[in-house]
């Protein structure tokens, strides 16, 4: 856990604070185990006093191919991962970003890899379809999500009683013209599953460049470990705040991440350092 001494403001504003969690997980093929599995971590958020909780990218399924995700797609609003999303945000109380979740898409070989969010009343606010999808060609490594995801093309980001949450997933990390196009976000998340190789150079880099270019708190839960098929996922789960400092981090296996955040404290950052006034170039 990294330590305070970069804060440039007194800990005297950090008043109206909130708690948030990030889950990290080392998801298998077997969706009804992993729904147990992310409903104990949750749980455990929820008793830390997080109101607001994020999974991680394909924290439901990680099969032992790659194509395995389509065959347990769910339509849109139907099926036992949604609604086990939906149950657990009103069971707890808590707002949950849902990871990513294999939905129908055009194609019956592809699914749209989309990040739900859902209100502590177990209602869905906002849906999320993966935009960047994730291409390695590396040694032994081969990567490419186009052949089984079709790629999402709106940008989404949610009002809530936590500030203004900006939904990204894992590979978009890469793309901070994202991030800039969903004006002034006070919250990122970024539910991810790297690979150990890119997580190992960039993770913990984009991570925390996305938290300052924007003056905004990051959540990235992500996959951390060894799989059933072979995959190995970064993990390294943390939370950043707005000047780029770690709040709460877990290198390794299943757990909670959990930190404070406060509205006070990044309203008085935007306003000692307003570099979001100060950009001169925008999108048309």
């Amino acid at each position: 856990m990294s330590g305070d001494a970069a804060r440039p403001v007194n800990d005297m504003l950090h008043g109206s604070s909130v708690r948030v969690a990030a889950i990290q997980m080392a998801t298998g093929p077997n969706v009804s185990g992993n729904l147990e599995e992310a409903g104990r971590l949750l749980d455990m958020a929820a008793a830390q006093g997080a109101k607001l909780a994020a999974l991680p990218e394909y924290f439901c399924i990680m099969g032992l191919q790659d194509a395995d995700k389509v065959e347990v797609r769910e339509r849109d609003h139907h099926g036992p991962i949604q609604m086990f999303l939906s149950q657990t945000a009103r069971r707890l109380g808590i707002w949950l970003v849902g990871g990513t979740v294999p939905l129908e898409s055009s194609r019956p070989d592809k699914v749209r890899n989309s990040c739900l969010v859902y209100d502590d009343q177990g209602r869905r606010v906002a849906r999320y379809d993966k935009m960047h999808l994730f291409g390695l060609e590396l040694g032994n490594e081969h990567y490419a999500e186009e052949q089984t995801i079709e790629a999402g093309s709106e940008v989404v980001a949610v009002d809530s009683p936590f500030g203004r949450i900006g939904l990204s997933v894992c590979y978009d990390l890469r793309f901070p013209e994202l991030y800039r196009s969903m004006k002034d976000v006070d919250i990122i998340v970024a539910p991810s599953a790297f690979t150990s190789t890119t997580g190992k150079a960039h993770w913990e880099t984009l991570i925390r460049a996305r938290a300052i270019e924007n003056l905004a708190y990051v959540i990235a839960p992500a996959q951390g470990g060894y799989h059933v098929n072979g995959r190995e996922t970064h993990g390294d789960t943390m939370i950043v705040d707005p000047w780029g400092v770690v709040l709460d981090r877990l290198p390794r296996g299943s757990g909670v991440v959990i930190a404070s955040i406060n509205p006070t404290y990044q309203v008085s950052l935007r306003s000692s350092l307003p570099a979001l006034r100060h950009r001169t170039l925008h999108h048309c």
